[in-house]
């Protein structure tokens, strides 16, 4: 029996991370990256303390913003400042924290099921 999840063509999924940074449809990407289920880009904050609304901009700016961001924190889940908290929800998304590669695995689940997602990812 075969359980492999079905992804749908031209999805972003996470294949790899780790040695500074993340193999991601094919590609491998060095530092941190915003993921969305149809591209990635690279992104600046290498450590949780520079992860700020306007790190974020990109994502807070998109005409459709995905519903849920996956924040992968790093090796560890930490918590982020209730401002940033309060601006993800003033702009309709709902933010998960989670070790890197805890949302890496969460972020191809929900790709998989064509979620409206994003991850945040700092490289590890």
């Amino acid at each position: 029996m075969d359980i492999t999840p079905l992804i749908p063509t031209g999805k972003q999924i996470v294949k790899g991370y780790g040695d500074g940074g993340f193999t991601i449809a094919g590609i491998r990407w060095e530092g941190s990256v915003l993921v969305l289920p149809d591209r990635t880009r690279s992104w600046a904050p290498a450590e949780l303390a520079q992860v700020t609304e306007d790190s974020l901009a990109p994502l807070l700016g998109m005409e459709e913003k995905p519903r849920i961001l996956l924040l992968g924190c790093g090796r560890r889940m930490a918590p982020v400042p209730a401002a940033l908290r309060a601006a993800l929800r003033a702009a309709g998304i709902t933010l998960e924290l989670m070790d890197t590669g805890g949302a890496c695995r969460t972020f191809n689940v929900l790709v998989s099921e064509d979620r409206s997602v994003a991850a945040a990812l700092i490289a590890v």
